[in-house]
């Protein structure tokens, strides 16, 4: 059953877009892809594939199953009226578990995501939106998940709760091109209640030290 929960996730959201499509009704999908987690487990259909062990089977896999959601859109004919968001809210596992297998790897970066370090804090932000987000435009300024809640309520009209504090910062002008700086210059990094660093543009304070 783990190895075939993305599937079945990528299978629900197909269904639930092809619904709303047909109604003509606005959606909204989230779709918490498991697999990346330890164990890092391959639906059959993609064991082996990779030929370089499970994580990497994994990552063929979730390339498949995001590439089954966009081709979706596509056929529905509704690519340019859909944003997409790709991303991930923690860097890699730590090595010990699984013995290092389902680690994955961070490039330069140290740190897991039980950690204050860059592999642990560091993900992949990419958006799709045709006529409205440059296609293949990139940019290294810091953003972080809890932006997209105010970022996406201005562009689908909602409001953004004004009785309590709402740590995002609505990133529209910066993802759209309009700004080159991101409106946002840090942020403070807990571990469960334990606050462990703040970073601020290129430099971070740590208040407890962990590599792994």
């Amino acid at each position: 059953a783990r190895r075939r929960i993305d599937g079945e996730l990528t299978r629900r959201t197909i269904d639930f877009m092809q619904r709303q499509a047909r109604a003509g009704k606005p959606f909204f999908a989230y779709v918490p892809l498991t697999a990346t987690h330890f164990p890092t487990l391959p639906h059959p259909d993609f064991e082996g594939k990779s030929g370089h062990g499970d994580y990497a089977d994994m990552l063929v896999q979730t390339d498949a199953y995001v590439g089954q959601m966009t081709a979706a859109l596509d056929k529905l004919g509704i690519a340019n009226d859909t944003i997409v968001i790709f991303t991930a809210d923690n860097g890699i596992e730590h090595p010990d578990n699984g013995d290092g297998q389902y680690a994955g790897w961070t490039g330069p970066w140290a740190g897991t995501y039980f950690t204050a370090m860059e592999g642990g804090l560091r993900v992949p932000f990419l958006i799709r939106w045709p006529g409205k987000v440059a296609a293949g435009s990139s940019n290294n300024e810091i953003a972080h998940l809890v932006d997209v809640f105010p970022t996406i309520a201005r562009w689908t009209g909602a409001e953004v709760p004004q009785d309590r504090p709402i740590d995002g910062v609505d990133m529209t002008d910066f993802f759209t091109g309009k700004r080159a700086k991101s409106g946002r210059e840090g942020f403070v990094i807990y571990v469960a209640d334990d606050l462990r660093a703040v970073k601020w543009r290129g430099w971070k304070i740590h208040f407890a030290w962990a590599e792994t």
